[in-house]
């Protein structure tokens, strides 16, 4: 089976990186932040930049700089590996299965970390977005595993904690897996069309088991 896995919210925890990130570039822009940044775990920046810079192209693209120039000297390493997400995939990998990385973060920031991993060579690819798109491309990258693992969509899963990663999934008749651990809700994953939602990673390797 193919496993593709999103990063945020899943694998690790980066919450403490993104949040001050965010926060570095509003500060950059003497802009003040909102006082609740956990929902902008998931979304692409530009996504979630606009409606406070008031759809400025010009403010929209600094907000972003500046986030990317902070996160990749510093950012990159604020995150830790959810508790057994490294057994979990051990024991994928140990079953046969062929995992693969499908990511919000551009590929230069998510880079660093999977390499950080103990279990980095676990992932056979790691996908991420065009940089400069303010959309999330997580349907487009699933299509790319398909296509370049030859995989049936009836083989392959999309395990993700937001619904970016289910609206991908169903939008490639591919099986979505929402996680209980990360930055979406129960809410959020059943109405995207999650396919079964997995409370702790030992319950997810279960589930991948059957």
């Amino acid at each position: 089976m193919l496993c593709l896995f999103d990063l945020d919210g899943t694998l690790i925890d980066s919450e403490l990186g993104i949040v001050s990130c965010v926060r570095h570039a509003f500060r950059q822009l003497g802009v003040p932040a909102p006082a609740e940044l956990r929902h902008w775990i998931g979304p692409p920046l530009r996504h979630s930049f606009g409606p406070l810079l008031d759809h400025d192209p010009a403010l929209v693209e600094a907000a972003v700089e500046h986030y990317h120039q902070r996160f990749h000297q510093i950012g990159w390493r604020e995150h830790t590996v959810y508790p057994g997400v490294e057994a979990m995939i051990q024991r994928l990998r140990d079953a046969g299965h062929t995992l693969a990385i499908v990511t919000s973060k551009p590929q230069r920031h998510a880079t660093p970390i999977v390499e950080s991993f103990a279990f980095a060579d676990a992932f056979t690819r790691l996908y991420g977005p065009d940089p400069r798109s303010p959309h999330s491309e997580k349907a487009s990258m699933i299509a790319a595993a398909l296509a370049d693992f030859g995989a049936d969509p009836a083989q392959t899963v999309m395990i993700g904690d937001r619904h970016f990663d289910i609206d991908g999934a169903v939008a490639n008749q591919v099986r979505g897996i929402g996680v209980l651990w990360g930055f979406g809700s129960r809410e959020e994953l059943e109405q995207a069309g999650a396919h079964a939602l997995t409370h702790t990673p030992g319950e997810l390797a279960e589930l991948l088991a059957a």
